[in-house]
């Protein structure tokens, strides 16, 4: 299992940010490698991705989510990861968005992505992506506002 961290600052609003963090099916227009995002239900995304020619399908489940603080997920289906964005208000127009994910490599082609640093840079351009992204935009393309609470808390 790697543990990947990458923090950007975004010059919007962090209820920009995170509205636009929010909308998952954008995720191909920044993130390197994902062919498309399909919401399924509030809580329930299934992505498609490509990596050194390999594609991937699996559904992964929002396990907690507080509007402008954070979102995290676990997949439930294929390729074991998880992790969480925070973001954090450094003033009136600047969000820093911290991604943090833990993957667990699955076959030779992500063994090898990973151990040769493949994945941390990605994960690095998907970050400027999003805030080249967002920036150039200066509003999100929607946002859900709503609360998840993390599995085994009272709601």
């Amino acid at each position: 299992m790697s543990t990947i961290t990458e923090s950007v600052d975004v010059g919007v609003p962090v209820s920009t940010a995170y509205n636009q963090w929010t909308q998952f099916e954008t995720f191909p227009q920044f993130m390197e490698g994902v062919d498309e995002i399909q919401q399924i239900g509030e809580t329930l995304t299934h992505w498609r991705t490509s990596i050194g020619g390999i594609t991937r399908e699996f559904d992964a489940a929002i396990t907690e989510q507080h509007p402008d603080e954070r979102v995290a997920w676990t997949s439930i289906s294929g390729p074991t990861h998880a992790g969480v964005v925070t973001f954090h208000r450094l003033d009136d127009l600047t969000t820093r968005v911290t991604a943090q994910m833990d993957i667990d490599p699955d076959g030779f082609v992500e063994t090898a992505a990973d151990k040769l640093g493949v994945l941390d840079r990605r994960v690095k351009g998907d970050m400027q992506r999003f805030k080249d992204f967002i920036e150039s935009r200066g509003d999100e393309t929607g946002g859900w506002r709503g609360d998840v609470e993390p599995p085994g808390l009272p709601v």
